[in-house]
């Protein structure tokens, strides 16, 4: 027998008003959510009411179904071509040869440290040398008295393998002293006269311009610590905020210019994640490093071409273009006045704007005293 629960008259009569206002409060929810306006609206006005709010018409121009896009940017150094250069040991930086702005190349020198740890270091690859030495007469003279059969297998077996030990420590401290930032040739300089030196030269390790210098001469750092950054700036690139959806149109490879300075780069990546600040998607141009008339930090215009779909474009004012829950319009000059006729931006400049919508050749739009329809826009859609 299958059981089922029932609630009392007086349990399903108090659930009633909750339904109904349930219910209330979901159509009016649903009334609340904006819905997208289809087609135009017309906007009757008449003469004197249009000459009295001072609106001005405009004929739209056709254009070739492709336009510009304007974007801001920021000049930056490609991070495969950044350099940080830091301490090799722990010690007291003496001097800083280079300042910021100036161009190095490879090997220069860009610092000067004292540094007990290199010291030490040197020491102990001295000491290493010494081992090596002694292990190399030891296994000479072993493998001599083997010959002779005087000596056993067993003990040749394990002065060889003092041996490669002795030479695996030698190697192994001369790694260091190159980690520390000695070259080969003063390397070889210490096995010869076997002097010690504190002080180290921190050279730099890539040609290009002195970004940042992070130390200054009298303070000690640890070893790791950051002394100068190098950049190369050849090639050099352009970081640009493009609008959340005007993205679409652009392609990998496409020409991008700077009309500012002349140059003509290539768009290498389109973002694909949205800043919450400025509501836009990054996009990076590479460009060419001419006549150094980029810099790092500099803020640029630029214009990338954006392509059409075969659909028919018009040329209009910016000004022309007003935007009501979401939607761009524009208002077209008609018999009783005007109507908002819905567009698409395909690109936009501070001055004009190429759209697509419900125009034809030879169709006036208003020009100036736009608030007044924009009004009357709201009006009609309440």
């Amino acid at each position: 027998m299958r059981l089922s629960f029932v609630p009392p008259q007086s349990a399903r009569m108090s659930l009633l008003p909750l339904l109904l206002l349930s219910l209330a409060f979901g159509a009016a929810r649903a009334e609340s959510v904006p819905q997208a306006i289809v087609g135009n609206i017309s906007i009757p006005l008449s003469e004197e009411q249009i000459r009295a709010a001072g609106i001005e018409t405009g004929v739209v121009e056709s254009e070739r179904s492709t336009g510009e896009l304007v974007v801001p940017g920021v000049v930056v150094a490609p991070p495969t071509q950044i350099r940080v250069v830091a301490a090799p040991a722990a010690g007291l930086i003496e001097t800083l040869l280079v300042g910021p702005d100036e161009e190095v190349k490879e090997g220069a020198p860009l610092a000067q440290l004292k540094s007990s740890e290199l010291v030490e270091s040197q020491r102990a690859f001295l000491h290493a040398i010494s081992d090596a030495d002694l292990a190399r007469e030891k296994l000479r003279r072993d493998e001599q008295l083997f010959n002779e059969h005087i000596i056993a297998e067993r003990r040749l077996l394990v002065t060889r393998a003092e041996t490669v030990q002795a030479e695996s420590a030698l190697e192994e401290r001369r790694q260091l002293l190159a980690l520390a930032g000695m070259t080969n040739e003063e390397i070889e300089a210490l096995r010869r006269s076997r002097k010690l030196a504190s002080a180290l030269m921190v050279r730099a390790p890539v040609g290009g311009i002195i970004l940042q210098r992070h130390g200054t001469a009298g303070e000690r750092v640890p070893a790791s610590s950051p002394l100068v950054t190098i950049a190369r700036l050849d090639p050099i690139w352009v970081n640009l905020q493009i609008p959340v959806g005007r993205e679409a149109p652009l392609q990998i490879g496409q020409s991008v210019a700077l009309p500012a300075v002349g140059a003509h780069g290539r768009l290498i990546r389109v973002g694909r994640t949205v800043d919450a600040a400025t509501q836009s998607i990054a996009a990076v141009a590479e460009f060419q490093a001419t006549k150094n008339l980029l810099r790092p930090g500099q803020a640029v215009q630029a214009i990338l071409a954006v392509g059409g779909t075969g659909e028919p474009q018009w040329r209009v004012n910016a000004d022309s273009i007003v935007t009501h829950r979401d939607q761009h319009f524009v208002f077209a000059r008609d018999a009783s006045g005007f109507r908002a006729v819905p567009i698409v931006i395909v690109a936009e400049t501070p001055q004009y704007a190429s759209i697509r919508g419900a125009l034809k050749s030879g169709d006036r739009i208003a020009t100036h005293g736009i608030l007044t329809l924009l009004a009357e826009l709201a009006a009609k859609d309440k």
